[in-house]
């Protein structure tokens, strides 16, 4: 049995408060994005994962693939699978691959084993795995609040747009980009400005790791103003980085950044729920 896993972009992406926990609250937008990880189960002897393509840096118990049939596991009785994931999103990459990866397993083992698990059962198993995790059990464009793990739907529709995603060869890591950000106690609107003409939205949505990430990495604020200057109508960083994202009118040939960055191109409409 085989199911595609989804990346996600971030529109918009502010960071509030510390809470007491040591976590951020943040406003973000979260929208489903078609690059895809490839994930397949069959029978095996032993729980086991094989990972092709983009090589990852744990396919052992820490895994989130592995965390998640273990999650399941402790309320069902499962027999042992070897999960196959073939890797195509990025890694540090702002870009949700790990999580998307977790969440649509559990989708897949809840339809492999007949499990029945309701919308809301499987969100709950999700959640418990990682902030963002549970957004891609609905794959819906969500407000997203807490910390980037309280949704609320939304309305958003880029399928006029072509979409291109930039992957510089670098890792941020989430506490790097954590250790450079500056928080902020009050909210700017996003829930309202993302409201507002995609033409508009260079002037009034942002990116808050964008600040410390792009005085680290020079490299990446040069993609987003090479966007810019190739006539994106908006481009942002996706998340805490590295992966730098435009909205255009048609595809174009970015043969400047090809030679040292990953670019996928798409369409902006979103990705339904699988």
């Amino acid at each position: 049995m085989i199911t595609f896993a989804n990346a996600k972009i971030n529109i918009g992406l502010q960071v509030l408060d510390r809470r007491p926990d040591g976590y951020h609250n943040l406003e973000t937008v979260f929208y489903p994005v078609k690059l895809f990880d490839i994930l397949e189960i069959v029978p095996s002897p032993s729980l086991k994962l094989e990972v092709s393509g983009i090589g990852i840096p744990n396919n052992d118990e820490d895994n989130l693939c592995i965390r998640a049939y273990r999650a399941l596991a402790v309320d069902f009785d499962l027999e042992p699978v070897c999960i196959y994931l073939h890797k195509q999103i990025p890694i540090g990459a702002g870009l949700g691959g790990g999580s998307a990866d977790a969440a649509f397993l559990i989708k897949l083992l809840s339809r492999y084993f007949r499990l029945n698990l309701s919308i809301e059962q499987m969100e709950s198993y999700a959640s418990a795995l990682g902030a963002d995790c549970s957004f891609f059990i609905r794959n819906k464009p969500v407000f997203a609040t807490g910390i980037g793990d309280v949704f609320t739907e939304i309305s958003i529709d880029l399928s006029a747009y072509k979409l291109v995603l930039v992957k510089p060869p670098i890792h941020v890591s989430t506490g790097e980009a954590y250790g450079s950000v500056r928080s902020s106690r009050e909210s700017k609107n996003l829930r309202e400005r993302i409201t507002l003409p995609v033409e508009q939205w260079k002037e009034h949505l942002f990116n808050d790791f964008e600040t410390g990430i792009f005085h680290r990495y020079p490299e990446i604020r040069g993609i987003k103003s090479m966007l810019y200057e190739r006539g994106a109508i908006y481009a942002a960083m996706s998340g805490s980085g590295s992966t730098v994202y435009g909205l255009f009118r048609e595809e174009l040939d970015l043969k400047e950044l090809k030679a040292w960055c990953e670019v996928y191109w798409m369409d902006g409409g979103e990705r339904r729920s699988s």
